[in-house]
């Protein structure tokens, strides 16, 4: 049975930081990538940030040179540490795994307060 496990979120203050971790379990073959995603209130999820087995990342704009995206492929481990953040950063954040295909974490909510 496929799971992703993430922890970490949580209510934070304008300009604070957290750092949310996932951890993934019964994937078959080899994981080429793993990644965040969030889905802020009202609004379609989104890519955050992502991660390739060869160490590429790749971020949302409003993101950049604020969260940084770290995995450990060989351990099934993907974490966001998230500075500075804004209340514009409030949503449940989504962990995913892809290997023959991408597999999702149930979310965890993070709530910026201004």
């Amino acid at each position: 049975q496929v799971q992703l496990v993430e922890s970490g979120g949580g209510l934070v203050q304008s300009g604070g930081s957290l750092r949310l971790s996932c951890v993934a379990s019964g994937i078959f073959g080899k994981i080429i990538g793993m990644g965040w995603y969030r889905q802020p209130p009202g609004k379609q999820r989104e890519l955050v940030a992502h991660i390739t087995s060869e160490g590429s990342t790749q971020y949302m704009d409003s993101v950049k040179d604020r969260f940084l995206i770290s995995a450990d492929m060989a351990r099934t481990t993907v974490s966001l540490q998230m500075s500075n953040l804004k209340p514009e950063d409030t949503a449940v954040y989504y962990c995913t795994a892809t290997s023959w295909k991408e597999y999702w974490g149930q979310g965890t909510q993070v709530t910026v307060s201004s």
